[in-house]
């Protein structure tokens, strides 16, 4: 079976080894365009107005006084579009199609919640794409790890094509707290923020019961310690000398701000509801505070997006671990 996970990584096609792929995003050249699409022609470009929330299932938030479809398809691409405008499809990269599910039972009207339903890029070729699924078939079944099954680990591999932030978490009191890494978040407007944990983790339970927590940008230099905080989803509170906190608190909550600080947002839990895995949180932005560092923040994205990079001859400066 070694001698399998060798040859099958080996053919590939993939240029990284690591899966996803640590980014200073300011310093991201020629990113992805996002586009919501109706029999090819732009409706409207979703690149900064949707919030990846979900990833089993795959689910995208997008805030509109429009009512969409119960079918949207999203469409990937480099070229710079205006709604109404023709996208053909040699310069569509990837699409997903996606299903729209309940959201919010009491508030947050405006916000529209959609499941994967189908992805197919073109980051490489269909051999390899092959070669990577019966790869994640036959190794990626393990305990405690999210299996992705079938066409929703293309899907997957779509959604990071464009640079996900990677924000901290700060939750606790009384000098006891958590500090854990996010992904899957995103302002829906200055007053209402978007977050998504796993419903069965340790560290979602704690969110929901404190109901107050401190999200945080964090510079790019700072991304081996973030990765090392994954494990904290699944730890109780600690004392603070346990995390890599600074001397500072934020304004309000007087919660703990980690070290390498770009920008804090103070968070109040309004709402939720239980998607797959996902809780998925809407909170009250209370304040919002940004520090003094001109570093660029942390994001990521997946390795075969960036090998699409690599080929078209595009840099990434890339922040290997």
């Amino acid at each position: 079976m070694k001698l399998l996970k060798k040859i099958l990584t080996k053919l590939n096609g993939l240029h990284y080894s690591q899966e996803y792929l640590c980014i200073a995003d300011g310093s991201f050249q020629q990113p992805l365009h996002v586009y919501l699409v109706d029999k090819n022609r732009v409706v409207k470009d979703i690149t900064n107005l949707h919030a990846f929330v979900g990833y089993c299932p795959l689910i995208f938030a997008i805030t509109s006084d429009n009512v969409y479809s119960e079918t949207v398809n999203i469409a990937f691409s480099t070229k710079t579009l205006l709604s109404n405008e023709i996208l053909s499809a040699k310069d569509a990269i990837a699409f997903l199609t996606m299903k729209k599910i309940p959201g919010f039972s009491a508030t947050g009207d405006n916000i529209q919640f959609f499941e994967g339903a189908k992805g197919s890029h073109h980051f490489i070729s269909r051999f390899h794409q092959n070669i990577i699924q019966l790869n994640n078939r036959l190794y990626h079944k393990k305990p405690g790890n999210v299996f992705l099954a079938g066409n929703l680990y293309k899907q997957v591999q779509i959604a990071y094509s464009t640079p996900r932030n990677i924000s901290l978490i700060t939750v606790g009191s009384n000098e006891r707290f958590n500090l854990f890494p996010t992904d899957l978040h995103g302002p829906l407007d200055e007053t209402k923020y978007l977050i998504s944990l796993r419903h069965e983790g340790k560290a979602c339970r704690q969110v929901t019961i404190l109901q107050k927590l401190l999200l945080t940008q964090v510079e790019s230099t700072f991304y081996k310690t973030v990765y090392a905080l994954g494990k904290n989803h699944m730890q109780e509170l600690k004392h603070r000398n346990n995390f890599p906190f600074s001397a500072d608190s934020s304004a309000n909550f007087q919660l703990p701000i980690p070290e390498s600080a770009i920008l804090y947002r103070e968070l109040e839990l309004q709402d939720s509801f239980i998607h797959g895995i996902h809780r998925i949180m809407l909170f009250k932005t209370l304040s919002q505070q940004g520090m003094q560092s001109n570093e660029p923040s942390l994001a990521h994205i997946h390795n075969v997006y960036a090998t699409w990079r690599h080929k078209q001859g595009l840099t990434g400066n890339y922040l290997l671990r």
